[in-house]
């Protein structure tokens, strides 16, 4: 009959015009993607290059200063370098195409739990230097280049973790979302070095610096605990 033939041409022709759709964003997003791994490589570019000058300059303020803040701050930045430096390598195998998606994970895993075991090494050495200077009553100097780095590094972290966290998402890469969380969480430190040595400057209380060097520790533990299982939770 005429008018169900008219039904069944409609209800066949929806599901064809669906799957095409599907088909065409799904191509639009493979053509896409070589430009957003370009994107993404230029980012991480950025961060080890900004890490390395943050990190000489904090640890540089923090021997000078004998501040504990700022040298678990400096450190952490080193380790940074590394998480970007795996992202680095990663990207640039999936541009070449060099390698398995299985073979880049396995090694991806293998990396990222390096970069967790020297962030966990790294949380302790704070801890034990945070309270023998709490013990000895060590008053540390007030830096005005670790503040200066400290505020300009709130600004760069909390960017390139939210720019991350976009490539993450339009990658839909787990590896950029992780190394997303470790630019949140070196903002964080940002911060609690920040506060710590600002109550020092402000206020004299010099055991303020060394309790936020507990807090980076603690911050550093987590971090690293997120690395070591591969979660992301910014």
């Amino acid at each position: 009959m005429p008018g169900s033939q008219i039904n069944m041409d409609m209800t066949t022709s929806a599901p064809l015009e669906s799957s095409c759709g599907c088909a065409s964003d799904c191509a639009s997003e493979k053509s896409r993607r070589p430009e957003t791994v370009a994107r993404a490589l230029r980012l991480e570019y950025l961060t080890v290059g900004w890490n390395l000058v943050e990190g000489v300059v904090a640890v540089t303020a923090a021997l000078l200063a004998g501040s504990v803040a700022i040298l678990g701050f400096g450190i952490d930045s080193f380790v940074e370098c590394a998480s970007a430096a795996v992202m680095i390598w990663r990207l640039r195998a999936e541009r070449a195409r060099a390698m398995s998606h299985d073979r880049l994970e396995v090694i991806e895993r293998r990396a990222q739990r390096l970069v967790a075991g020297s962030l966990f090494a790294l949380a302790a050495y704070v801890t034990v230097d945070a309270v023998q200077t709490l013990w000895r009553s060590e008053r540390p100097s007030f830096s005005t280049v670790g503040v200066a780095l400290l505020l300009v590094s709130i600004a760069v972290m909390l960017w390139l973790a939210r720019a991350k966290r976009r490539l993450a998402s339009e990658l839909g890469s787990q590896a950029m979302e992780a190394d997303a969380f470790q630019t949140t969480a070196c903002w964080w430190l940002s911060i609690a070095a920040l506060i710590g040595v600002g109550l020092n400057g402000l206020l004299g209380w010099w055991w303020a610096d060394p309790v936020a060097a507990i807090v980076i520790s603690g911050l550093i533990a987590r971090e690293a605990r997120e690395s070591w299982s591969g979660r992301a939770c910014c």
